[in-house]
C-alpha cells in the first residue's frame, strides 16, 4: 500500500472516531429529551411537519462542537443554521430526523450528520440512540455499522422485494397516490412508511428493504446516508449539479437493478430518473 494511500485511510478512520463520537454525546442531549417527552414544547412548521426544543437543542449542539473540531469548514442545519466556512466543506445536519416519531415516543429517529464537498456527499454518520445504532462511512472509509464492516447490498429478488418509502405532506395527492399505486400494483413490490428518511436509508443499508423512494424530503435527510450506502453498492438519482441544499427532493436510491424497476415511477411524478449517484456521486 503506498504511503499516501495509508495515510489517507488512517486520516478516515481518524475522522470517523471523531464524528461518531460527537454524534454520540449529541444523541444524549436527544435521549434527554425524549425521557421528559411530556414536558417538551412541541411546534409546528406545516402539516405533520414539527420541531421541538430538543431539535434546536441538538442542532446547536452539533454546530458547536462540529465547529470546534473542524473550524475551517461550514455547518448548515435543517432548523436554520447556515454558517459558511473557508475551507468549501460543509456539515449538513438533521438533528432529529424523525421528529414526529420522537414526539410519540417511536423509536424510529435519528442524528444525521453528513459531509458536503465539491458538490457532493463524501461522507456521514447517523446515530439512533433508542435503537443503538451507529452507521458511518464515505470516500476512502468503509462502512460500518457499530464498529462492524457491513456487506453489500444483496441482490434483487422479485419474490421478496421490499421498497421504503417517503412522502412529505406538501406532495400533491394525486402523486402521492401514484407512488402507491405503481409499487403495489405494476412492480408488487412490498412497500414500508418508517417516518424518517434516514432509518429508511438504514433498512437500505440493513439489507431489510431493497431501496428506498422519496418525495419530498430535503438534502439534510439523506446527506449522511448516501455516501455510507454507496460503499454497499447503492446508487441514487439525485442531480448533485443541479440541486441546492435547500431544495426539496424527489428520487430513488438502491441497487442498479432497483432502480431499473422505479424509473418508470420518478418519469410520471417528476423526478429525474437517470442514475447519476453511481460510486461516490
Amino acid at each position: 500500500m503506498a504511503v499516501d494511500d495509508a495515510t489517507q485511510i488512517s486520516r478516515g478512520h481518524a475522522l470517523a472516531a471523531l464524528v461518531e463520537e460527537i454524534a454520540r454525546d449529541a444523541g444524549e442531549v436527544a435521549l434527554s429529551h425524549f425521557r421528559s417527552l411530556s414536558n417538551l414544547p412541541v411546534e409546528k412548521k406545516g402539516h405533520l411537519d414539527l420541531v421541538t426544543e430538543a431539535d434546536r437543542a441538538v442542532e446547536t449542539f452539533l454546530t458547536v462542537r462540529l465547529l470546534e473540531a473542524f473550524p475551517d469548514d461550514g455547518v448548515f442545519g435543517e432548523e436554520g443554521g447556515d454558517i459558511t466556512g473557508s475551507s468549501g466543506r460543509v456539515w449538513v445536519i438533521d438533528p432529529i430526523d424523525g421528529t414526529f416519531n420522537f414526539v410519540r415516543g417511536g423509536q424510529n429517529w435519528a442524528i444525521s450528520i453528513g459531509l458536503y464537498e465539491n458538490h457532493r456527499p463524501v461522507f456521514g454518520v447517523i446515530y439512533a440512540p433508542v435503537r443503538d445504532l451507529m452507521l458511518s462511512g464515505g470516500n476512502c472509509i468503509g462502512t460500518k455499522l457499530n464498529g462492524n464492516p457491513m456487506r453489500a447490498l444483496p441482490p434483487l429478488d422479485l419474490a421478496k422485494a421490499s421498497t421504503g418509502l417517503g412522502l412529505h405532506p406538501s406532495i400533491l395527492t394525486e402523486e402521492r397516490l401514484e407512488v402507491l399505486r405503481y409499487i403495489s400494483d405494476e412492480l408488487r413490490f412490498s412497500f414500508r412508511v418508517c417516518g424518517s428518511a434516514t432509518l429508511s436509508l438504514i433498512e437500505v443499508a440493513m439489507g431489510e428493504t431493497d431501496g428506498y423512494v422519496s418525495l419530498g424530503d430535503s438534502t439534510w435527510d439523506v446527506m449522511a446516508a448516501l455516501p455510507i450506502l454507496a460503499n454497499l453498492g447503492a446508487v441514487h438519482t439525485i442531480d448533485w449539479d443541479r440541486t441546492s441544499l435547500d431544495e426539496r427532493l424527489r428520487f430513488a436510491c438502491g441497487s442498479e437493478a432497483f432502480l431499473a424497476k422505479v424509473r418508470p415511477l420518478l418519469e410520471r411524478v417528476g423526478g429525474n430518473p437517470v442514475l447519476t449517484g453511481a460510486s461516490h456521486d
